[in-house]
């Protein structure tokens, strides 16, 4: 068994120090590398392996990467980073927030591994500049570098099969999508996994995938264009219902439907996914798939941790269910598939 002796030995420093360290004395002030230096000696002689009852608690960064080009799809991220900061500071650890990568990378020395938050682009040789000096890290809903960090995100694929299902269990055949392009990866446009899971599962359920919209950014004003180009392209023959990929759109949907008297539920019904507090006050309000936000960031830090003390662990990442909340703008038939746990 690994001792707090070997440890000091091997480090530098003394017995007390590491022992106040990894038994988190709140009352211990220690530079960032000294805490780097005896948790690399810690990882390196096995210690964790005979003291998985312990818990660490590292120096953090949150790389925070929004574009602030649209304020509802921002409000997700700025929820899932206040989420972030409150548990930070219940769990009484340090944290220390950057807006640019290439900070975070000047600065990586004074943390011990990173939490990254939101959708702005960024750079494959950026990411493995951040990687090689600073490996340890997670992304929240998103994973711009598998390869390279572990991420926990909501499973996007299962919510979208869920929605098509409910909608023939109701009955509608004709079922349409909205949904906007994937993010730019390394000037590379790529495909949205709401849309492709849409236009597979629904061909496996012997329907069309003709009712496709997708295009453009994931905001309210590519909503009321999208809505506007379903008005034009099905003008009295709408479609049953439609999934629509995010709450952002949606509202922007709605816009364009309100509009030209389209009466949702009565003349096609929607489901969206976000439930962002916003669906509650359009009109309909939206039924809508919760992304349990606290849950992953829970689930981030824990994966974090555990990357820290096991650095040579294979990356992980890992996709959360949602669960459905039902308004008036569409009630399924029955309520006991698997995302729907918590009806309102």
């Amino acid at each position: 068994m690994t001792t707090i002796k070997e440890i000091a030995q091997e480090s530098g420093y003394s017995s007390a120090t590491v022992s106040r360290l990894l038994n988190n004395d709140p009352n211990l002030s220690i530079t960032a590398d000294t805490k780097n230096k005896i948790l690399e000696i810690a990882n390196k002689l096995g210690y964790w392996k005979d003291h998985q009852e312990k818990k660490i608690r590292p120096t953090i960064a949150l790389l925070y990467r929004v574009n602030h080009e649209e304020q509802l799809q921002d409000e997700y991220f700025t929820s899932l980073k206040q989420a972030l900061i409150s548990t930070v500071e219940n769990e009484s650890l340090q944290m220390k927030t950057f807006y640019d990568a290439d900070d975070l990378i000047k600065h990586a020395s004074l943390f011990q591994g990173f939490i990254g938050v939101g959708a702005a682009p960024i750079e494959n040789e950026t990411l493995k500049k951040l990687h090689e000096v600073l490996p340890n890290g997670v992304f929240v809903d998103t994973n711009p570098a598998p390869e390279l960090f572990d991420s926990i995100r909501p499973n996007l694929t299962l919510t979208v099969k869920n929605a098509i299902d409910l909608f023939l269990d109701k009955g509608y055949q004709r079922i349409g999508f909205i949904g906007g392009v994937g993010p730019k990866h390394d000037h590379i446009q790529e495909v949205d996994v709401r849309a492709t899971a849409f236009a597979e599962y629904i061909k496996v359920r012997g329907k069309s995938d003709e009712l496709m919209f997708v295009n453009g950014p994931f905001s309210v004003a590519n909503g009321y264009k999208l809505g506007k180009e379903v008005l034009a392209k099905c003008k009295n023959k709408l479609p049953d219902a439609f999934l629509i990929a995010s709450d952002t759109l949606a509202v922007g949907v709605l816009q364009a439907f309100n509009e030209n008297n389209v009466n949702v539920p009565k003349d096609t019904a929607i489901l969206s996914i976000n439930n962002s507090n916003v669906v509650k006050y359009v009109s309909p309000p939206l039924s809508s798939y919760n992304i349990d936000q606290q849950e992953m960031i829970d689930m981030a830090l824990n994966m974090l941790t555990n990357l820290i003390i096991q650095p040579d662990r294979a990356h992980i990442d890992v996709n959360m269910n949602t669960n459905l909340v039902v308004r008036k703008s569409f009630v399924p038939k029955k309520v006991n598939c698997l995302v729907n746990k918590n009806i309102f």
